[in-house]
């Protein structure tokens, strides 16, 4: 024993003399006559309490020697996903493999030595027993059951983690795939726990296997509609031959094509342009028959889902004066069925020298707009985009340029400025909605752009593509990109552009064009601004590309129907719902329900009633909770089964209704166990050695058991433990005063 505070003897002498002198001056003269073994005996009583009271001052520490190694732990996990079915280790499948390796080698050697506790890792960590591991796990949470074990054994001594796995990280808070390995999992451990000894289950070398690695659904393009999947597929183990891929719509085969990889196991990139229903949800998916040499075929099929558009979209056109400009914009939007079109154009001064507009609208929304501008924030925001066209900066006031950048920001909405008198004199500099324009509006930063064209430097005010303004939805009016460039090559120059400033940090340059004196500026841009979008439109005359082309020409109106449902489809209503991509089965989701009023002004205190129906039919009502948000109410969600679920939610505030949404939701579009199935050793790898520990296949595993030993310390440091942490010396000191009153008490003291 030592103390933590050192104690020198001629201070314990002085202690111990002062000890005792207190203790005999306690007892010299008591009230009580006391015979001389009697006052002895308090007065010893008196000097053991002092002392220990004095002694407990200087932290007495006693020193342990260390546990033996055969006291501590090794848990043993061992993945029981679906995967571990994978026949692919010479025929035997990874759960078996797995199952030899732990009854044979890892536990006999273990329990000689440690104390193995043996887990099987599926969607959570539960214990099991060694001739019980069967792969039925619908996914594999590893990283949350090595968090799980490091929070079970806290405060034991852990000799290390033996981990048997394919890899494979598909729990939620795995990232969601195979591929690309979880954060979470490969930062386990750096430092922090006990140390992983991975043994990796499956073969190293792959196996054959064909797998659509994606899809997704681009922006809808106006020809009737039509929208662009984009289909990834990898073929490896099969060298360059041939295999077909096909896709459907809602079950039903739509397109059929023949595939030549490049490379084995390189990815191919395929479009198709299908026509989704505009009312109803499509499940559009890719798939590729299965092969007889394939080990699995669950990756061979992937499913994207488009929702319905929903409602028509609502747009607002303020024109500085009639022109053909404008009639031919407006003829275009109103004739797109999607599209719902309101338009204030100013036409001159009355006698009162106060300008004068011509409005055509809906009856419900024309008062509104008498002034020219909506004056208020619920009117204007009932609008999903704005169009402003060849109208100069001073036409509006202050506050009507606050609302409109509020509009983009806040409401979510589009904002498109066309012409060049928009731009003229910098009437929009230093206003509100200077910073929502994806361009700046001066030559402040030097203002030719230098963004490399798609082709040949254009003639003067000829509008060419940049690299993204050929595959941008805006710009798509072609079927192919060489398509869309040779139709834009071939539209007529327009008559003149704004010079405009370069793009702003974040915006996207779609077309460019040629001043005459030689400059190069944006004709297109675009740019997400807060939760909305903007875009603008620099040129003059785009009224030819109507009426000096052939009259079977299109290119005109798909590009202005397209820019303004590029810019209004996002707008949210006054009730929205999100609902997250990707789930499966099983998955703890979150439904979120968003009310806002007609300003867009969150309401708390809504009442929501939401349901959820399954693909059976059935509908339930969904729990909602206050969220964090404002207006933002939340549901918690575990989908049981595959399918298309459909989410309705309405809202009010006391007795008046503010609006209703629905929603829907596929689940179980992929497997994400079965995505890219090959043994992940670059995450085992990773994970052990973050973590201190070491990684090896499964022929090695005989070497863990050894790993481990060496890995415990042999000399473990010796136990410090502090004597006044401990339960029995606040007893020692009780009992000694307990026994001195008690004596006082028998022998007459007070």
């Amino acid at each position: 024993m030592h103390f933590a505070y050192s104690l020198p003897w001629w201070l314990a002498i002085m202690l111990a003399a002062g000890i005792a002198a207190a203790a005999y001056a306690e007892y010299r003269r008591p009230l009580s006559p006391l015979s001389h073994l009697q006052r002895a005996a308090l007065i010893v009583l008196r000097s053991a309490v002092l002392a220990v009271v004095v002694l407990f001052l200087f932290r007495p520490i006693i020193v342990l020697p260390p546990a033996a190694n055969r006291d501590a732990i090794v848990p043993v996990l061992v993945d029981v996903s679906r995967s571990m079915r994978l026949a692919d280790e010479a025929g035997q499948t990874r759960a078996a493999r797995a199952a030899a390796i732990v009854s044979t080698q890892v536990l006999p050697a273990l329990s000689s030595h440690f104390r193995p506790e043996l887990f099987g890792i599926g969607e959570g960590l539960v214990p099991i027993a060694a001739d019980r591991l069967s792969a039925d796990a619908r996914r594999t949470d590893l990283s949350g059951a090595l968090a799980a074990v490091r929070e079970r054994y806290r405060g034991q001594r852990v000799a290390g983690i033996v981990l048997l796995s394919d890899g494979g990280d598909t729990g939620q808070t795995g990232g969601g795939g195979r591929a690309g390995w979880s954060s979470e999992a490969d930062g386990q451990g750096a430092g922090n726990g006990p140390p992983v000894f991975a043994i990796g289950i499956g073969s190293p070398d792959g196996l054959p296997d064909r797998e659509v690695a994606g899809i997704t659904a681009g922006d809808p393009r106006l020809d009737h509609a039509s929208v662009d999947l984009h289909v990834t597929a990898v073929s490896s183990g099969f060298g360059r031959t041939p295999f077909q891929l096909r896709v459907l719509a809602n079950g039903r085969v739509l397109d059929t094509r023949r595939i030549v990889p490049m490379a084995d196991g390189s990815p191919i990139d395929e479009v198709f342009t299908v026509l989704p229903d505009p009312v109803s949800p499509t499940v559009y998916s890719a798939e590729i028959p299965a092969d007889a040499a394939e080990l699995v075929a669950e990756n061979n099929t992937r499913s994207v889902l488009v929702r319905p558009a929903g409602r028509k979209r609502r747009v607002l056109i303020v024109e500085g004066a009639p022109g053909f400009e404008h009639s031919f914009l407006r003829r275009a939007l109103t004739a797109d069925p999607g599209l719902e079109v309101d338009s204030v154009t100013r036409k001159g001064r009355n006698a009162d020298n106060k300008d004068t507009f011509f409005v055509q609208a809906n009856a419900g929304r024309s008062a509104a707009l008498t002034s020219g501008f909506p004056g208020s924030r619920q009117d204007l925001f009932a609008y999903d985009a704005l169009v402003i066209a060849n109208v100069e900066g001073d036409y509006f006031t202050g506050a009507q340029l606050t609302l409109a950048a509020d509009f983009v920001s806040e409401r979510g909405g589009g904002l498109l400025v066309v012409g060049g008198r928009s731009f003229a004199k910098r009437g929009l500099s230093g206003t509100a909605l200077e910073e929502v324009l994806p361009v700046e509006l001066s030559d402040r930063r030097g203002g030719l752009v230098r963004t490399s064209l798609a082709g040949a430097t254009a003639a003067h005010n000829k509008l060419t593509l940049t690299r993204e303004g050929e595959t941008h939805p805006i710009m798509r009016i072609g079927a192919t990109v060489d398509e869309n460039r040779k139709i834009w090559s071939s539209l007529p120059a327009l008559a003149s552009s704004a010079s405009v400033g370069g793009p702003r940090p974040g915006a996207s340059v779609l077309a460019l064009t040629t001043a005459p004196g030689g400059g190069v500026y944006p004709v297109v841009a675009v740019q997400r601004y807060g939760q909305g979008r903007s875009m603008i439109f620099g040129g003059e005359a785009s009224w030819r590309w109507k009426m000096m082309v052939s009259s079977t020409d299109r290119a005109h109106e798909f590009f202005w129907r397209q820019a303004v449902r590029w810019l209004a489809t996002p707008a949210p209503d006054a009730v929205a719902i999100s609902a997250p991509d990707g789930a499966e089965p099983g998955d703890a989701i979150s439904v979120d329900v968003d009310a806002r009023d007609a300003a867009f002004t969150p309401v708390p205190d809504a009442a929501i009633d939401a349901t959820l129906t399954a693909p059976g039919g059935e509908s339930q009502p969904l729990k909602l909770r206050h969220g964090d948000a404002g207006g933002r109410f939340t549901a918690a969600v575990r989908p049981d089964r595959a399918g298309l679920y459909r989410i309705h939610a309405s809202a009010r505030k006391g007795s008046a209704a503010i609006g209703a949404a629905d929603q829907w939701m596929l689940v179980g579009a992929t497997d994400r166990e079965f995505v890219d199935p090959r043994l992940n050793e670059g995450l085992l790898r990773r994970l052990a050695r973050n973590s201190g520990g070491r990684y090896a296949r499964a022929a090695e595993a005989g070497n863990i058991p050894a790993w481990l030993r060496a890995a415990a310390p042999q000399d473990a440091a010796p136990e410090r433990r502090d004597l006044w942490h401990e339960p029995w010396a606040l007893l020692l000191v009780i009992m000694l005063l307990s026994g001195e009153w008690i004596l006082r008490r028998l022998w007459g003291l007070r």
